[in-house]
């Protein structure tokens, strides 16, 4: 998304409640590029915090949504609930990709 490779995280929420104020219903893709916004912007609790409004919502996590999720830890040092990501999402039967190796290494490296 254009808001969340700028590093405007908090534009990218202001669109995000507009689109909800206009009666649209956020999907997963829609998700996936808030809580990517969130994590280049350093936002990794608010990150975590989409992912289960997105799960309250109903929606289902995908493999894109878990990378995102790593990448906000790895961003905010936060390795171990990287980890705790990636375990979930291979119980749920996801199949990591390079993406989400990438972002678990880049946390573990983080993690002091």
């Amino acid at each position: 998304s254009a808001c969340g490779n700028g590093g405007k995280w908090a534009k990218a929420l202001k669109l995000f409640d507009e689109l909800q104020r206009r009666g649209l219903e956020p999907d997963i893709i829609t998700y996936n590029a808030l809580i990517s916004a969130c994590g280049k912007g350093g936002q990794w609790a608010k990150a975590l915090k989409l992912f289960d409004e997105l799960q309250r919502r109903g929606l289902e996590p995908d493999i894109i949504t878990y990378s995102a999720l790593i990448s906000a830890c790895a961003k905010g040092c936060q390795w171990e609930k990287a980890l705790e990501l990636f375990d979930e999402l291979q119980r749920r039967g996801l199949e990591p990709d390079i993406i989400t190796y990438n972002a678990l290494i880049s946390a573990c490296g983080n993690g002091g």
